[in-house]
């Protein structure tokens, strides 16, 4: 093993834990993508709204990726990301997860500045994917 990486660690792709905001409103959603990034050796930090992860930014939290839900109860996930560029606070690397998955959904997501767009239900092997090409850049 490296000796950078947190043991138990899987994700082969990335040398370091990686600071990742997760915004997800559905509270056993948030809870399960928490577990997950944990276990591949990531950091988390959640928030359930807009609201809350722009608290978190302004409280200085640190995170080198945000993991959002695009349908938030108070906006979406691509305002959200515009939101943080505006406030200073965008992250380099950002992943969207939605249910929705249109190829309109999808250009949004990269017009905002989402570097890849996960269709829900979300596949742990797409994320853990995903998460391992955006760590080789971080």
């Amino acid at each position: 093993m490296n000796p950078t990486q947190k043991k138990g660690a899987l994700t082969a792709g990335a040398p370091r834990s990686l600071s990742i905001l997760v915004v997800e409103d559905h509270p056993d959603t948030r809870r399960a993508l928490e577990m997950f990034l944990q276990l591949l050796g990531h950091q988390t930090k959640l928030a359930a709204d807009i609201k809350e992860a722009l608290e978190t930014a302004a409280a200085g939290s640190h995170f080198d990726l945000l993991l959002s839900d695009l349908r938030l109860p108070d906006g979406n996930g691509w305002d959200l990301l515009r939101r943080l560029e505006g406030a200073g606070w965008r992250p380099k690397h950002a992943i969207a997860i939605s249910g929705w998955g249109s190829e309109t959904d999808l250009a949004k997501s990269k017009s905002a500045g989402f570097q890849a767009h996960l269709i829900k239900p979300l596949a742990p092997e797409a994320l853990k994917m995903a998460l391992e090409g955006l760590a080789k850049e971080i």
